[in-house]
Parts: C-alpha cells; sequence; structure tokens
C-alpha cells in the first residue's frame, strides 16, 4: 500500500493501549460518537473500541474510503445494518478473546447453584447452623446453545469436571469433537426435557433472537437452570420470570439483558434465585490489553496485504470458520 493509511480509532470513556506500532505507519485518529463523522472521511480502518455504538450507521454516507472494521468485540449484531453487511468493507471481531473467561464464568454459576452457595450466605448471615445436601456436577446434563469457540470452550471445561454435555447449533450432526451430539436450533423444544443446564452464548441473529421462548421453557426439565451469556435477546424475559416464579426454573444467571445498563424498575431485579451481574462474564484482569494486542496484529496483516484474522461472514453474523 503506497498510501499512508489512516485508521480511526472510536472510543467512549478509554483508549486502547500499544497503538504506537500503529501511528508509526498510519495516521490515527481519535473520535468519539459525536465526532466520527468528521474524522471517518478517508479513513481505511475503522476500530470499534466502544463496541456497543450505533455512531457507524449513524455517519455511514461520510464512510467513503473505508475498507476494514474492526470490533472490540465478539458479538457483532449491534453494528450489522444492512448497508454495511451488502458493502465490500471487511469486518474482523475478537474472537478468541473472551473463551476461557466466560467458560469459566460459566462453571463457577454452576457450581453455585449445585453447591447452594447463596442459601449458606444467607444462613451465614443470620447466624444459621443448618446442614443440608448439595448435587453433583458428574450426573448433571448440560446443554450449550452456541456452538462457536466460546461454546466449545465453556463444552470442554464442563467436560473436565464430568458433566455431560450436548450442543445447539444451525444444524444438527453426531460426532462433533467437543459435544458429541449437535442438535439443531429449530428442535430446541424438543430436545431439552432431561437437561439440568441450559447454557446461552449463541450470536445474536434473526434464527437466535428469542430462540429460548415460552414452549421451550414449558418443555424444559422441572428446575432446569437457564445460564447467558450470549446477548439478552436470546431468552424472553416474560417466559424466564414466568418459571422463576412458579418454580419451573430452579434458577437462573443472567450476565447479558435486552436492556443495558439493567433499568432499576426491572422485575428480573426481585426475581426468585436469579443471579444477575453486569455484562463482565468476559472480563478478566487485562482484557482490554488483549483486545489491543489482538487488534495491532490483525492491523499488521492488513498493512501487509496478509489475510485478516477473524472475518466475520456478515450474512450470517459470526465468523464461520
Amino acid at each position: 500500500m503506497g498510501d499512508r493509511l489512516v485508521v480511526v480509532v472510536l472510543h467512549a470513556d478509554n483508549l486502547p493501549a500499544g497503538m504506537d506500532s500503529v501511528s508509526a505507519v498510519a495516521e490515527v485518529r481519535y473520535a468519539t460518537a459525536d465526532t466520527l463523522g468528521e474524522a471517518v472521511p478517508g479513513a481505511d480502518v475503522l476500530l470499534l473500541w466502544d463496541f456497543f455504538s450505533p455512531a457507524v450507521k449513524q455517519v455511514w454516507d461520510r464512510c467513503d474510503s473505508l475498507k476494514w472494521i474492526h470490533i472490540a468485540a465478539a458479538g457483532v449484531d449491534s453494528l450489522m445494518f444492512d448497508d454495511l453487511v451488502d458493502s465490500d468493507v471487511v469486518v474482523t471481531n475478537s474472537r478468541g478473546i473472551f473463551d476461557r473467561p466466560i467458560a469459566e464464568f460459566v462453571l463457577a454459576q454452576i457450581l453455585a447453584f449445585a453447591k447452594d452457595t447463596a442459601t449458606s450466605a444467607e444462613l451465614q448471615r443470620q447466624r444459621t447452623w443448618k446442614h443440608r445436601e448439595t448435587e453433583r456436577l458428574d450426573t448433571a446434563k448440560s446443554m450449550i446453545v452456541g456452538t462457536g469457540a466460546i461454546g466449545r470452550e465453556i463444552a470442554r471445561l464442563l467436560s473436565a469436571v464430568g458433566m455431560s454435555v450436548a450442543g445447539v447449533g444451525r444444524t444438527g450432526r453426531t460426532g462433533d469433537a467437543d459435544f458429541g451430539v449437535v442438535y439443531s436450533s429449530s428442535d430446541l423444544e424438543q430436545v431439552v426435557a432431561d437437561i439440568d443446564y441450559l447454557i446461552l452464548v449463541a450470536p445474536l441473529t434473526d434464527q437466535t433472537r428469542g430462540i429460548v421462548d415460552t414452549s421451550v421453557i414449558a418443555a424444559a426439565k422441572p428446575g432446569v437452570r437457564v445460564i447467558n451469556v450470549g446477548r439478552g435477546e436470546l431468552l424472553e424475559t416474560g417466559a424466564l420470570l414466568g418459571g422463576l416464579r412458579s418454580g419451573h426454573v430452579g434458577g437462573a444467571a443472567l450476565d447479558v439483558f435486552e436492556e443495558e445498563p439493567l433499568p432499576s424498575d426491572n422485575p428480573l431485579w426481585t426475581a426468585p434465585n436469579l443471579v444477575l451481574t453486569p455484562h463482565m462474564s468476559g472480563d478478566a484482569a487485562g482484557w482490554r490489553d488483549r483486545l489491543a494486542e489482538l487488534f495491532v496484529a490483525n492491523f499488521r496483516r492488513y498493512a501487509a496485504s496478509e489475510d485478516l484474522h477473524n472475518v466475520v461472514d456478515k450474512k450470517l453474523g459470526f465468523v464461520s470458520t
């Protein structure tokens, strides 16, 4: 590439570290949502450090030279508007950064349910000595909705503690290396009857939106636990609330929500047997540094006209290989 590259970094309250090697060979422009429209004309590359911002769609008519967008997140649903999908702009994501932390987070929630740590904490607060029995994991069955890199890391970790693991993906298949059996998402209602833990980590697409609805909840095993670390819209909130209040759903752990931050008057705050966390399952210490390192490594490939890592299939809405 003969001309000096122009890289725009869309940020909010923090900046990516380690950008010196990028600025050594490219003009780097830093912009917020309010100033992005002024920064993007003539830009070759856009780094979405503020990865939930809707600003790109709002200034799309000014992205006259854009060839590559990198998003500092695994999910790209907030970015996939029609004009971008139909364009020649390459989109890459941060696949691989969050796999292990999210898998550990899921295991921690399962252990908390199985060993009833919430009750232990409450009894300790009350200074009450009350013996109880807890559950084993090596007899529990889990089903992971989403068979990408994060889902596979969850499967490997749960298998390591003896849990039975099955997957749910776009198409059904047998003999999968990590899941054994993968069921088609269209069959979810038919295959949840004996599942102890239903774990949602799928990307948000037209096919996965509301995939766990009233019919799936009703078909699930009484006492099923639901864990969502994917996107809030994968799960119909009303269906989950109904299941929790009736006791049919034995517990839930939600790290993602349809609206974030979760409004203080949302009924999820007071739902029984529900653990809420503020979209933090993948954010292990040092995560921002790792995100920046991934972009810098991919930028070196771009500057050298090499194939980029983590290229998103814009029609599907995720990295397909």
